[in-house]
């Protein structure tokens, strides 16, 4: 039997120092074989650190995906520069979306992006929401409105393209699968407080392009069954898309970091 151990959106910054290491331990007593990490357990100054923390205490594989908080104070570029360096620099640590599909058991495959909300969805580029991530990650920073939402398309752009490369793949090799990432790809899997988020919230929360590829995917792999772990909305949830498509949403709260679920799997 394998143990898995989902994380999301733990936000060790709202930590004290000795709080980290506590937490930390708190997972390695769940004796994981994987640990899964969907982003959002940092900002740019400090989520290196943490992740590294978690890699010198828990002697396991740890994949992790980035979320948008990942890049506060900081750029996408250079976040993403760390995490690939992190990959090459720690063999515990493994950044999925430099990855292709990886095997956790003889009939489990695992892949993963970080994704980003493509502005697609509810009202679109309509929307007057004003996100902290306009105006703390350096790419998102002083846009006008249609910039802005052009950028947001393309980030959502990127993650399609890479289960579009990875997810047959995985589909042909696999009976189960193990999609991992930050932004939730449907509409349905965009949870908030118990209620899918209303149009306005819905372009910055939820990632079009990637939900289209899961589907399109997956009704060509009836046989397969394909469980995404998504975080970004703190609020837990669970999506049928497809008899063999669900999406599972994790909760959250800063300053309260969780084991959001242990898997056990053959």
């Amino acid at each position: 039997m394998t143990r898995i151990v989902w994380l999301t959106d733990i936000h060790l910054e709202f930590l004290k120092p000795d709080e980290v290491p506590a937490f930390v331990d708190h997972l390695a007593d769940a004796m994981p074989d994987v640990v899964l990490i969907g982003g959002d357990t940092g900002i740019a100054s400090n989520f290196a650190s943490f992740l590294q923390i978690i890699a010198t205490r828990i002697k396991c594989p740890i994949y992790f995906v980035l979320g948008n908080h990942d890049f506060y104070r900081g750029s996408i570029a250079q976040g993403r520069a760390i995490a690939a360096q992190l990959t090459k620099s720690e063999p515990r640590l493994r950044w999925l979306s430099t990855q292709g599909v990886v095997q956790i058991t003889k009939t489990t495959g695992l892949l993963g992006h970080d994704s980003w909300a493509d502005g697609r969805l509810g009202n679109g580029s309509a929307s007057q929401v004003e996100l902290n991530d306009y105006h703390l990650i350096e790419e998102l920073t002083g846009l006008s409105r249609r910039d802005r939402f052009k950028q947001l398309a393309k980030l959502g752009d990127q993650a399609a393209e890479h289960f579009r490369n990875f997810l047959p793949e995985a589909s042909a090799r696999f009976k189960n699968i193990i999609l991992l990432t930050h932004v939730p790809p449907f509409r349905e899997a965009c949870w908030h407080e118990g209620r899918i988020s209303n149009d306005e919230y819905l372009p910055h929360f939820a990632c079009k392009a990637v939900g289209d590829v899961l589907v399109n995917v997956m009704k060509e792999h009836p046989e397969c069954k394909l469980t995404v772990l998504c975080g970004h909305t703190h609020s837990p949830g669970v999506a049928n898309l497809l008899p063999n498509l669900q999406v599972k949403t994790g909760s959250a709260e800063y300053g309260r970091p969780r084991l959001q679920e242990l898997m056990i799997i053959e």
